[in-house]
């Protein structure tokens, strides 16, 4: 009878234990702000927005670890857009952000589902602006450009190894013929001490002639309160005179709980389209989670150039048919993550 009595309780403790080794975190972003926004466009004045993510998109998402042991641990990530300002779902998807399981061990970190494309790595880690205010890096993503999340993906990330980790990824198109619409990309990194150095690639199977292709190059580094980032990001699809060309030049000074974000940034098309800005933006931290922000981004495009500027909450431009107008938006927001 004692002998049946300790393993019931020993059976009892099991879920205590597992549940130990497991861990599930609820986190988030609320990002909202108060802008005026002028596309310069003919018979177009400027407009007064409340926009939903300027800063950093807003969301929600889980993301959880089980530990296997020996080092080896199971891991899962869905992350969902939230657009504040109308309370749904910030693009299609609920978790189009991110929607991934994976392992992780002393190889590195493997994941399937939707995940980050190996140059959107280095896109954000050498964005002048944080990868958020009008005028990020952001803008050299979407359709004729670069490519940011991997739909149908298998990704790795090594471990940093005296400095240095490698990206790689495959996205299957899932097409039975011709051309697959598969994508393979991959990413080198350097991270030491106040050095960044980043280079990526992306290969698309494209629809008509040769594939679609995508590059990024960045740079950083940070002396004192001053931290200077550099990004050239490139994509070259099928067809003619669709090469597109991002760079951009600029830094973050911090002074106590004050940043100021500065940045220049040009945008070229192969037809000659040309479009050149500058980014500023001011953020005062209120806590460890919240902080209040204003920015300001304007750009201006030749007579061929209609391009606009990309935040964390989406992309501001021209009607299509403005050429040559000159976009400008300033906003003042608070953002909160938990």
């Amino acid at each position: 009878m004692k002998k049946t009595s300790l393993a019931l309780a020993l059976l009892t403790l099991l879920p205590l234990a597992a549940h130990a080794q497991t861990s599930v975190t609820i986190y988030g972003i609320a990002d909202a702000s108060v802008g005026i926004e002028d596309t310069d466009a003919p018979g177009e004045g400027h407009r007064t927005v409340i926009s939903s993510g300027t800063q950093s998109t807003s969301r929600i998402g889980f993301r959880g670890t089980e530990d296997l042991g020996n080092g080896l641990k199971a891991l899962f990530n869905i992350e969902a857009g939230v657009a504040l300002d109308s309370g749904a779902q910030d693009a299609a998807g609920t978790f189009q952000r991110r929607a991934v399981v994976g392992l992780q061990g002393s190889f590195g970190t493997i994941t399937i589902g939707r995940e980050y494309g190996p140059i959107a790595a280095v896109a954000q880690a050498a964005d002048p602006l944080g990868h958020g205010f009008y005028g990020s890096t952001l803008t050299s993503f979407g359709t004729g450009r670069l490519t940011r999340r991997l739909s149908n993906s298998v990704n790795y990330k090594s471990e940093s190894y005296a400095g240095f980790n490698v990206l790689a990824a495959y996205s299957a198109g899932e097409r039975n013929v011709d051309p697959s619409n598969d994508l393979m990309g991959a990413a080198v990194e350097y991270k030491k001490g106040a050095l960044y150095l980043g280079a990526g690639y992306q290969e698309t199977d494209a629809q008509l002639g040769p594939n679609n292709k995508e590059y990024a190059f960045g740079a950083g580094y940070t002396f004192g309160a001053f931290d200077l980032r550099a990004a050239y990001l490139e994509a070259d699809p099928s067809g003619v005179n669709n090469e597109y060309k991002y760079t951009t030049v600029g830094g973050v000074f911090t002074t106590g709980p004050n940043k100021f974000y500065a940045s220049v940034h040009q945008q070229k098309l192969e037809t000659g389209a040309k479009g050149n800005g500058f980014s500023l933006a001011y953020s005062y931290t209120l806590s460890k989670r919240t902080n209040l922000y204003s920015s300001y981004a304007k750009l201006r495009n030749n007579g061929r150039g209609v391009f606009g500027v990309a935040s964390a909450g989406g992309t501001f431009a021209p009607p299509t048919t403005a050429l040559g107008a000159d976009p400008s938006v300033f906003n003042v927001g608070v953002r909160h993550s938990f």
